[in-house]
């Protein structure tokens, strides 16, 4: 019976929304109208009547990539494979998870990682104050949160949302989230944070110094905010992240009282209508005391490099759904991005800006979506920088 009230519920809501959404939009609204329903149906009429509520979902991806530079070894991945869990305790106290595996890993010499993606608990007073604690991802940019393969154009994430802003972010904190008004979503809240000693890869900006909750150094923590609004068929939003990085040299004794502190911010906007697909994102921040990470590094790491000082990126990307029949939904797509990565160098050291890090990508391909949640995608992208990164893509994608 509950199955069926919900189905009745879903087709009477589902042609309001069809002039102005596209296949993306339709999963996302289904998706939060379903979590809802379920909500709604698994209250009991008696407390003695109550039965757990636990969903199992899920995500992954296999990529293969075709590099054009014949030094370059082409390959074939089994990117991620993520199971998901959540559980609702009653009509207002819920737990969520996600556990990842990622490249296929099944040995401790395997490249790749099993790692806890989210693991929080969430309490709902009302849509406008919900109050979550554990580990969970941080509200920047638009692919930190919706990162499933069929939510996104193109075989690989983008390169903004990957080396601008870390994706998958995650922290361990609380924070305090809410609709106002229907329509404008907020988050803040308090979090662990990077640590700067253990900083290893310029390319990626600060992302190798993510913590990702695993017995994380928290002598320094960190704050958020973001604030998005969503009407059918468009997107607006931003967010704020900021703490210190220097943790008091717990990885690195030489940033002791170091502040290292971290700025990133994002604006973001998405419209779809008519049959388009519009997205673009601009993203920025800072790191402070880069001469002196610049000195820990020189005295530890084993092949020093220049500390990143600032970061910023943006991309535009448009696509049309050409084709669009029962489950088959056919897009090509076009991205164009940027992203900077300005290090802070130290010629008497040998510490040089990497000219790889400043660098244009384009990517233009298709998503054919045979099911709203499972996609074939191809693409091919140029790199004005680093040229020998050109390549030929080809993935699957799946989410439940």
């Amino acid at each position: 019976m509950k199955r069926a009230v919900a189905v009745a519920i879903l087709a009477a809501l589902a042609p309001l929304g069809a002039f102005a959404q596209t296949t993306e939009q339709k999963i996302d609204d289904l998706q939060k109208e379903l979590d809802r329903l379920k909500r709604e149906l698994s209250r009991p009429a008696a407390p003695a009547a109550q039965a757990p509520d636990t969903t199992l979902f899920g995500y992954g991806e296999f990529n293969y990539n075709r590099y054009d530079d014949p030094e370059r070894t082409s390959r074939a991945d089994l990117r991620r494979f993520v199971i998901g869990l959540a559980h609702s305790f009653n009509e207002r106290l819920s737990f969520m998870s996600e556990l990842e595996l990622e490249h296929a890993v099944v040995s401790q010499d395997d490249q790749g990682e099993i790692e806890v993606e989210q693991a929080y608990v969430n309490y709902q007073k009302s849509e406008v104050v919900n109050v979550k604690g554990g580990l969970f991802l941080i509200p920047l940019g638009i692919l930190n949160e919706t990162h499933e393969p069929p939510t996104y154009y193109g075989v690989e994430r983008n390169e903004v949302e990957t080396r601008i802003i870390p994706t998958t972010w995650r922290e361990l904190g609380a924070g305090v989230h809410g609709l106002l008004h229907g329509e404008l979503r907020y988050d803040v809240g308090i979090t662990t944070g990077f640590d700067a000693g253990k900083l290893d890869d310029p390319a990626f900006g600060v992302a190798t110094a993510h913590q990702e909750g695993q017995v994380a150094n928290a002598h320094d923590l960190s704050v958020y905010g973001a604030l998005n609004y969503t009407r059918p068929g468009l997107l607006v939003g931003g967010g704020l992240y900021t703490g210190n990085t220097g943790q008091n040299g717990q990885t690195n004794p030489l940033l002791r009282g170091v502040a290292a502190r971290l700025t990133l911010w994002d604006m973001h906007a998405r419209y779809s209508a008519h049959g388009f697909d519009l997205q673009a994102l601009y993203a920025a921040g800072t790191l402070g005391d880069a001469d002196r990470i610049n000195a820990a590094i020189l005295a530890d790491a084993p092949a020093p490099f220049a500390a990143p000082k600032s970061l910023r990126g943006w991309y535009v990307q448009a696509a049309y759904h050409l084709y669009s029949e029962n489950n088959l939904d056919l897009a090509p797509f076009a991205r164009v991005e940027r992203f900077d990565i300005r290090q802070q160098e130290d010629p008497a050291n040998g510490l040089f800006q990497d000219p790889k890090n400043l660098e244009r990508v384009v990517t233009a391909g298709f998503n054919l979506n045979v099911d709203p949640q499972v996609v074939i995608k191809s693409d091919v992208q140029r790199y004005r920088a680093d040229p020998s990164r050109n390549r030929f893509d080809v993935g699957l994608g799946y989410m439940f």
